[in-house]
């Protein structure tokens, strides 16, 4: 007999009996019903679906002055915030804020579908698709609570559906663009000096930029065994406020080999460094890590003067997959030095770069039997 939610059968009575979960009470403990004897399965479901629908429409009618404003700052918010790192509930609270004041002064039992969508067109006039859907799958966490505490029947948003991905192109220099770029620096000048540093080593590493923010001389680079360490990343708001936290994910702990050239010009910048401010920090100028709006600056300032197309942070992470590949690497290796969780996340980005080898394959076949195989 296939199994139905909710629905059970004693082990002793051989009775059938239905569960309902109703939600949480205010000290934050689980709310359920019971009822029992039922001879069949399809009784007990029968009866679970009659009671659920009674009592939501109970649940909806004593909350039915609640504003989706005192929803989201009375239960959503700080359930968010516990649920997730300080650092993701930090970038995402201004965003929360912004975007889900077009539902504040609506009651929560009101949000319908047309109101959804007319929300996704009018973020759709401003905001790309990636941006809409992170926005979107927030908003439908909201809803999935509100169901969960018996504020709402059914989820909403999820009837309405996220936008559709677009799968978007990536963003990156060519190995030839980067040498433009770097071309436009003057080492002799220590600002432009660590700028070359940053540049050159976000390119031949592929680091995250939290990552390469929280880079320690001591621990993190060996110029004996040439690797680079990555245990941690960093969260920075400001030069007041910033902190050391776990990689992305548990693959973002990896040790990097280094090429002989971006060893030596690590040693040329850490003596310039030195001579300049005392930092425990491998992509600093001031004593301090850097930080992404300097970052910006940088490739805003020697793009325009290379003549190239200015490209994101993250990009130089894209451009590093990109020499990989045009080197002929595989996409294991790939994987491994920019610490994707898994071969799915590396191919699903950047496999479109590979070439298309069908032709040669089939050239390698031709004639790998004899004909004696016939």
């Amino acid at each position: 007999m296939p199994k139905i939610s909710n629905i059970y059968q004693d082990k002793k009575s051989r009775k059938w009996y239905f569960v309902a979960n109703l939600g949480y009470d205010e000290k934050g403990n689980r709310i359920r019903h019971w009822q029992r004897g039922f001879s069949t399965q399809k009784e007990a479901k029968s009866a679970y679906d009659e009671y659920m629908n009674n009592y939501s429409k109970t649940a909806v009618k004593t909350n039915s002055t609640m504003s989706y404003k005192e929803f989201y700052e009375t239960y959503f918010e700080p359930d968010y915030k516990r649920s997730v790192g300080k650092s993701t509930f930090e970038n995402r609270k201004s965003t929360m804020r912004l975007h889900f004041t077009f539902f504040y002064k609506t009651k929560l039992k009101d949000i319908n579908a047309v109101m959804l969508k007319k929300w996704q067109n009018k973020l759709a006039e401003k905001y790309s698709n990636s941006y809409i859907r992170s926005i979107y799958g927030i908003f439908q966490m909201s809803l999935d609570l509100a169901v969960k505490l018996g504020l709402l029947q059914v989820n909403v948003a999820k009837q309405v559906g996220n936008v559709k991905k677009v799968s978007q192109k990536i963003d990156f220099w060519t190995f030839e663009e980067f040498q433009k770029v770097i071309a436009t620096i003057d080492k002799s000048d220590y600002y432009q000096h660590f700028s070359f540093i940053f540049l050159w080593l976000m390119f031949m590493t592929g680091l995250r930029i939290g990552e390469a923010q929280a880079l320690l001389w001591e621990k993190d680079i060996n110029f004996i065994d040439k690797t680079l360490s990555v245990s941690k990343s960093m969260y920075y708001k400001n030069a007041d406020e910033f902190y050391i936290k776990e990689p992305k994910t548990k693959a973002g702990n990896r040790v990097i080999a280094l090429d002989d050239t971006t060893i030596q010009y690590l040693l040329e910048w850490r003596e310039v460094q030195r001579k300049n401010v005392l930092s425990k920090y491998v992509l600093s100028y001031n004593g301090l890590p850097t930080n992404k709006s300097t970052a910006r600056h940088i490739l805003e300032r020697h793009s325009k003067l290379a003549g190239i197309h200015r490209i994101k942070i993250h990009a130089l992470r894209h451009s590093h997959a990109s020499l990989l590949i045009s080197l002929g690497e595989n996409a294991l290796i790939v994987r491994d030095r920019l610490g994707h969780e898994d071969i799915e996340t590396t191919l699903g980005t950047y496999g479109h770069l590979y070439p298309n080898t069908n032709r040669e394959v089939a050239d390698r076949l031709t004639g790998l039997f004899t004909e004696n195989t016939k």
